[in-house]
């Protein structure tokens, strides 16, 4: 049941380099719980996120909450529990409903600690396109988004012959080429592991799979810039946290990579997560899961900023027209209102 309540917090700068905003005091008034703050580096952040915006808990009581997906054509949000192999939906009216189960495992054994999807996205013709950690593959749903049901056919499951790692997130560019990350957190004692690398994959709309990256520890959270030209691929390791960004050649191939940004000294420090899931907003800024919540990061690499959600924040992704980021976060789904 929802409350009506002010909630006054103070949002505290943290030392970084140069910080150019000074401590100030927001208020706002929500329907919802809020918890948390936002801690802002520099003036850009205000053309993004306004003054007095609060993180608004929309749901809880999820085990592993995971790969956020904005559906229009519903006005509502889907997105995994990985450990509980569900996919659930909430809208402003309806709040919390399943939306899919099973999700990303369909055999029958018991003891897998990540059955579930993980990245979920739409491609050109509307079907969702999952990363299915169980199955160890990519998957596209063959029944509508309006009528989901666990009817599955594989897109890619093995890389020469060998069986992927566990698929974790993925996004499709303009052309409707796929791009995935494939780390090994899916895997179990009784699923060993077949490749000897973690890789970045493009699957071309016929079908045809291309190894980008095998040099990444821990590819995890992946997202492409407005003009299509850059890929932009997070490292869930805590020795080497960082934010990748890759120029794409124009069929999709990876020209050259740089480090964007090394979140690595701010691992710890009791900020939890470490870069995880990422979205790119139209105006080519990144957000990006990191130690403490969501990072607000420039395309050239600055970081302005981060949302401070308190908990370990897997992913994020914005409504049709970006006028909220939705984040998931451990045992959470939340929002934040955008400019």
């Amino acid at each position: 049941m929802r409350t009506l309540h002010t909630f006054f917090f103070l949002a505290l700068a943290i030392s970084c380099a140069s910080p150019q905003v000074a401590t100030e005091v927001l208020v706002e008034t929500s329907d919802y719980k809020t918890i948390g703050s936002v801690e802002r580096y520099d003036s850009d952040i205000y053309k993004l996120i306004p003054e007095g915006a609060v993180i608004e808990v929309l749901a809880s009581g999820f085990e592993w909450s995971e790969g956020p997906l904005w559906l229009t054509t519903q006005n509502a949000l889907i997105f995994t529990d990985v450990p509980t192999n569900k996919i659930w939906k909430w809208t402003e009216e309806d709040s919390l409903t399943l939306f899919l189960e099973p999700s990303g495992y369909l055999g029958t054994e018991k003891n897998k600690k990540e059955p579930g999807a993980n990245g979920l996205a739409l491609d050109l013709e509307g079907n969702l396109i999952l990363c299915q950690h169980g199955e160890r593959r990519i998957a596209k749903m063959n029944t509508s988004i309006a009528t989901p049901t666990p009817d599955f056919t594989a897109l890619a499951s093995d890389y020469e012959g060998k069986k992927f790692n566990s698929p974790n997130d993925l996004v499709l560019n303009n052309s409707g080429q796929i791009f995935f990350t494939d780390p090994p957190y899916g895997l179990d004692d009784w699923n060993p592991k077949e490749l000897d690398f973690q890789g970045v994959y493009r699957l071309d709309t016929d079908g045809t799979l291309h190894l980008l990256l095998d040099s990444l520890n821990r590819p995890n959270g992946i997202g492409i810039s407005p003009d299509q030209k850059t890929l932009y691929v997070a490292q869930s390791d805590a020795q080497k946290a960082r934010y990748y960004a890759f120029e794409l050649e124009e069929n999709g191939d990876v020209k050259t990579g740089k480090i964007l940004l090394d979140a690595t000294a701010s691992v710890g420090k009791n900020l939890p997560g470490l870069p995880d899931g990422l979205t790119v907003h139209s105006s080519g800024t990144l957000f990006a899961s990191g130690p403490g919540g969501i990072w607000v990061i420039s395309a050239e690499g600055k970081h302005l900023g981060t949302i401070q959600t308190g908990q370990g924040t897997s992913n994020c992704t914005f409504d049709e027209d970006e006028r909220y980021l939705y984040m998931t976060a451990d045992a959470f789904l939340m929002r934040i209102k955008l400019n």
